[in-house]
């Protein structure tokens, strides 16, 4: 029979190492997400996921943060914004010390008023939208560019070309009409001689009714906010009328799509990417090495953006020496850090991006250059959109 003595040496053992089980896992620090595992977002949401999944690798890899090993814990909102909220409140219930944002800026939306509700930090990682931070949040701070951020590399193309006259076309969706209005108002603000904004339907083939409306104020500049399809209506619209402004834009003139739709009717058209696996930014070329080995695939904008977030709130807890929530939220707003997408820099009132931009590329014999910001545009520079009946074939 076991001695008195044994039995209760096993017992404290046994307890120890419950202790040392239960201390270890508090030790890690949880990180909530909410990403759309079913539902309609759920393949865009699957490669927002892999970024956060690989951030997560990382830094256990390299020891964790503040001696603590991370892990992330993820909910599904089944892709219904209203849900993500409730999503957001379990994850807080359940001891997650920091949370990421959900795909999707109304998702976004609900989530910042949980985290704000519970005065807990939230990395705004895939919600772009102007709405998400139009009101002053405390404890959300947006890692990705916003889609206001899209009005500033053409607008420097647009002075830059001497264009007078803007008009703008939006479709009736609500990323363009955000991006098209803070267009307007930037421009308004740079003192061109005349903005013009006009929203389409999304349902509208015929593109020419803009040609005129543009016409009759005279634009030089062109700005498109929009999908491919419709770009591609427009340019070729421009040039059945021989219409050549001194600068064309298109948001989605980088889609494969739209090229392959006009052929040699893109060059000198200017675009944007809020991210490439081939830019040159912080970290980029070390994440996607790792990614691709992993996924057999490089990385998109969506994967950047969850792994965005973590390298920011990375930087923001080591700063802060804490993950509490006073604390990290006064790290992360004054925090400036460079990331895949850019440097991270926000507006401390509201915890909008501002350091972030994205970059303009110009179809230049057939292939997509930066021209702006300059650390991307290196040497090159905007190059004169020509008129349409100059044009040589390319080879």
């Amino acid at each position: 029979m076991r001695s008195m003595t044994g039995w209760i040496t096993s017992a404290l053992l046994c307890a120890a190492a419950a202790t040392a089980s239960a201390a270890g896992e508090e030790a890690a620090i949880a990180i909530g997400a909410v990403v759309s595992e079913s539902g309609a977002h759920a393949a865009s949401a699957a490669e927002y996921r892999k970024g956060l999944e690989r951030w997560e690798e990382q830094i256990n890899a390299a020891g964790g943060l503040l001696g603590r090993r991370v892990e992330l814990r993820l909910k599904d909102d089944g892709s219904e914004a209203v849900r993500a909220g409730e999503a957001y409140a379990e994850l807080i219930r359940d001891g997650a010390q920091v949370l990421i944002g959900p795909y999707g800026s109304a998702a976004t939306l609900t989530a910042a008023a949980e985290a704000e509700r519970n005065r807990r930090v939230l990395l705004n990682a895939a919600g772009p939208s102007n709405e998400v931070h139009k009101r002053a949040l405390q404890y959300v701070f947006q890692t990705l560019p916003p889609y206001a951020a899209y009005a500033d590399g053409v607008l420097w193309a647009a002075r830059e070309a001497g264009v007078e006259s803007l008009y703008i076309a939006a479709r009736d969706d609500a990323a363009s009409r955000d991006m098209a209005e803070a267009a307007q108002k930037q421009a308004r603000a740079l003192r061109f001689g005349s903005v013009t904004l006009e929203v389409y339907s999304g349902r509208t083939d015929n593109f020419l009714p803009l040609l005129y409306h543009a016409m009759k104020v005279n634009a030089d500049g062109w700005l498109a906010f929009g999908e491919a399809r419709d770009a591609a209506e427009m340019v070729k619209i421009l040039k059945k009328e021989g219409y050549v402004p001194k600068v064309v834009y298109a948001r989605a003139a980088l889609e494969p799509r739209f090229i392959k739709l006009i052929g040699q009717d893109a060059e000198f058209i200017l675009g944007a990417k809020e991210y490439d696996p081939r830019f040159s930014t912080a970290g980029n070329a070390e994440f996607v090495k790792a990614f691709t080995a992993k996924w057999s695939a490089p990385p998109g904008p969506l994967a950047a953006a969850g792994y965005t977030a973590g390298v920011v709130l990375a930087a923001g807890v080591r700063r802060a020496g804490s993950v509490e929530p006073q604390k990290l939220r006064a790290a992360l707003a004054t925090l400036q850090v460079d990331t895949l997408l850019g440097p991270y820099r926000v507006d401390p009132a509201s915890g909008v991006q501002i350091g972030m931009k994205p970059v303009l590329l110009q179809i230049v014999k057939g292939r997509a250059q930066p021209v702006w910001p300059e650390a991307f545009a290196a040497e090159r520079s905007l190059v004169p959109f020509e008129p349409w009946a100059e044009r040589k074939i390319l080879e």
